[in-house]
């Protein structure tokens, strides 16, 4: 019976790492074939260990492209998304006024839509506009419905804030901008970064609602979709491990800089 009481303590711990394992998995499997050299076109058996591909990550024709067009959309409806986004959470938070509960709700519309319904709504929109699709169009579609989860995570954040803070900032003689600079952004600070980041990976990844509205203009998922339907290069592999690497390190980063201000507090 010591390996079944073991086992019932550390049950949650060893479901962990099993999740961990499984949600991992698929980028080990992306990673280990960004170093496949491929006989054929599809990069789907391993044949033979090789670099070249990460000697030429570009070496695909329009990929790079591609993938330069996702980061310029990813960043701009960042920006806008996190900006207004933050604006709308303290409104719905700080202020009441009428239809704010509708408002409320409206804001949850675009999370629980599916994204072909909103994709076909929004080039219905468009089309009736006489807009032409392309670049600007992706780029408001997905602020429009990074908006949402930017909302969502903000809000949360004010929502826990005390305002007790701000009054004493304003018992110290603090104006309404130095109180928000001093003592309100700090605090909202990790719920905003939060949202951003959260936008950044829902456009770089976005498929459906950049395909409906993208006209001629290829994206990265666009570019990988229309390449597996022909031939998938390995070069696709090494984006996407770099993109992972990048997200690790963020992380890693992100943790070092909190755990060494936790100590110096301490």
């Amino acid at each position: 019976m010591p390996f079944v009481n073991w086992l019932k303590r550390h049950l949650v711990v060893i479901a962990g790492i099993l999740t961990l394992a499984y949600l991992l998995l698929p980028n080990v499997i992306v990673t280990v074939f960004s170093f496949n050299k491929p006989k054929g076109r599809f990069n789907y058996e391993w044949q033979q260990f090789s670099l070249d591909a990460w000697k030429q990550p570009c070496g695909v024709a329009d990929m790079c492209g591609s993938l330069s067009i996702s980061l310029q959309i990813a960043v701009w409806a960042t920006v806008g998304a996190t900006l207004l986004g933050t604006m709308i959470a303290f409104a719905l938070v700080r202020y009441r006024f009428r239809a704010r509960g509708a408002v409320n709700s409206l804001i949850f519309l675009p999370m629980a839509m599916p994204e072909v319904v909103m994709a076909a709504s929004l080039l219905t929109l468009f089309l009736n506009m006489g807009a032409q699709l392309g670049f600007y169009t992706i780029l408001i579609a997905h602020i429009m419905f990074c908006l949402s989860f930017v909302v969502t995570a903000v809000k949360a954040r004010v929502m826990s804030m005390d305002p007790r803070l701000e009054e004493a900032a304003r018992d110290l003689y603090a104006g309404p901008v130095q109180t928000f600079l001093r003592v309100t952004l700090p605090i909202a600070a990790p719920g905003i970064a939060a949202g951003a980041l959260l936008s950044f990976a829902l456009s770089f990844d976005d498929f459906i609602i950049t395909n409906f509205n993208a006209g001629s203009t290829v994206t990265f998922p666009m570019f990988v979709w229309g390449s597996a339907q022909r031939g998938t290069p390995v070069q696709i592999n090494v984006i996407g491990t770099a993109m992972f690497l990048v997200a690790v390190l963020f992380v890693l980063s992100s943790m070092l800089i909190t755990n060494r201000r936790s100590k110096q507090k301490a």
